[in-house]
């Protein structure tokens, strides 16, 4: 592989990153966040919270539901009302055994 600059890095990361927001918010809505958190570590509400320490540590104030609103495309509780399911026992049960620490 090419060996690539600072800028060039970044906006490469950036596009995956607008790529994977894509999938999980437009593409793939269906996918509940509890199960993200089960099987990868993840959710869409991480990546709102990465966001903001990001924003943060650049010297951006930024709000929980700002950084929800970036990551959702909406209001978090507009996604919740359009899109998520009520957890089940055994998926509520898999999360607090493997509830990440992050």
């Amino acid at each position: 592989m090419a060996e690539l600059d600072d800028k060039t890095r970044t906006e490469l990361e950036a596009a995956a990153f607008r790529r994977l927001l894509r999938h999980l918010v437009d593409e793939r809505p269906e996918v509940q966040n509890i199960d993200l958190m089960n099987l990868a570590g993840f959710c869409r509400n991480c990546l709102s919270n990465w966001y903001r320490e990001a924003a943060e540590a650049q010297g951006i104030a930024m709000t929980k539901d700002e950084s929800r609103v970036a990551i959702y495309g909406m209001p978090y509780d507009d996604w919740k009302a359009k899109h998520q399911t009520e957890a089940d026992a055994g998926k509520l049960a898999a999360f607090e055994q493997n509830r990440p620490k992050h």
